[in-house]
């Protein structure tokens, strides 16, 4: 079951099938666990409003959604959403955000430091020179 779900929220376009078989809780669940605001629902109720007899349930999907912004908002997720160059969502409340942002900038400084480090240590970070692989070939990954 959690792999319809999976499938209903990466697709802003359900099938029929999605739309009248979803569990609008779980559905909701992934989306909050991704960070999704309340306005995602939108895209659901346009990819099922020409099923017939398929109507996304909102008051499920927002209650799932809240039970999955319980885990998305918390200090390790804001961290490691930084720290593997992720945007992060505003969609957390208010109290405990100064935190939850300091982690992401937290995060997001060290993905910045070791994308710029990978891209000095490739072979070219400069991009490509003139010379080939001739005696001015020097490869930065190798005998710093």
């Amino acid at each position: 079951m959690l792999t319809l779900s999976g499938c209903a929220t990466t697709k802003p376009n359900l099938t029929p099938q999605q739309c009248q078989t979803s569990n609008w809780q779980e559905v909701g669940y992934a989306d909050g666990l991704r960070g999704r605001s309340g306005a995602y629902f939108g895209h659901y109720a346009n990819s099922c409003a020409n099923v017939i007899g398929a109507t996304p349930n909102r008051v499920l999907w927002e209650q799932g959604r809240q039970q999955g912004l319980k885990n998305y908002c918390t200090e390790l997720n804001a961290y490691k959403l930084g720290r593997e160059g992720y945007d992060w969502q505003p969609v957390c409340p208010l109290e405990g955000i100064d935190k939850l942002e300091e982690a992401y900038a937290q995060g997001r400084y060290y993905y910045i430091r070791q994308r710029d480090l990978d891209y000095l240590r490739s072979p070219y970070p400069f991009g490509y020179s003139n010379f080939g692989y001739g005696p001015f070939y020097r490869p930065f990954g190798y005998g710093w």
